[in-house]
């Protein structure tokens, strides 16, 4: 005869315990799913065109993220391989105790725009909604599109400076407002980087976004033209 244990019998708790550690398993199979079945990398980063070659529906994300908000898709893209080389579920590296003991992550960075927690959060909570993933380059897009109309709001960037726009995505518009980044000579290297690159993906982009343009069936032109 079993005993209770808190109103269950020791059978049941077993029980009860197995199911957790399988849901728990099972959690783990299926972020690991999510990691393996995400888009690769693209080959070639230098040149937006083989990037929407590789995943024309980004093109679609980032033009309607530019549509939305207003940020150029360029930049957004260039904003997306600087942060995370388009790589779906990356995070900062944790620190190592003794060289090999795993500690904590210096931020909750995550994902394409390698957004942290509190500003996710306030992205779900004002534009976004509570399903939207980081490691998903629709709403990666989009929130980046939301931060730079933030900061041409807050701090008064014009969408089309990249690289104060990005400054101000790296410190807050108030850190960028007080020039915190001018004493940070990897945060203006980044910034300069991205102005770079977002003014070649644009150049790039003029002479094959027809190809991304109507190609879907029920896209009409040229309703569907920029």
């Amino acid at each position: 005869m079993h005993r209770p244990v808190d109103g269950f019998t020791a059978h049941h708790l077993s029980a009860f315990c197995t199911l957790r550690l399988w849901a728990a398993l099972g959690a783990i199979l299926l972020l690991a799913g999510c990691a393996t079945f995400a888009p690769n990398p693209p080959q070639d980063q230098s040149n937006i065109c083989e990037i929407f070659r590789e995943q024309p529906s980004w093109y679609d994300y980032a033009r309607d993220s530019q549509e939305k908000w207003g940020t150029p898709i360029a930049t957004q893209m260039a904003f997306i391989q600087q942060e995370s080389s388009f790589r779906s579920h990356i995070r900062p590296e944790r620190r190592r105790y003794l060289g090999f003991i795993p500690g904590p992550r210096p931020s909750s960075a995550k994902g394409y725009a390698q957004a942290q927690d509190p500003v996710w959060g306030e992205y779900q909570d004002q534009a976004g909604s509570l399903f939207a993933r980081r490691t998903h380059m629709k709403h990666a897009t989009d929130f980046i599109g939301w931060y730079n109309r933030r900061s041409q709001q807050q701090a008064g960037i014009s969408l089309n400076n990249p690289e104060h726009l990005y400054y101000a995505y790296h410190e807050g518009a108030g850190g960028y407002q007080r020039g915190t980044y001018r004493n940070k000579p990897q945060v203006l290297q980044a910034g300069s980087q991205v102005a770079a690159r977002a003014h070649r993906y644009q150049a790039q982009l003029n002479s094959c976004e027809a190809e991304f343009q109507c190609r879907r069936f029920y896209q009409i032109w040229p309703f569907c033209s920029s």
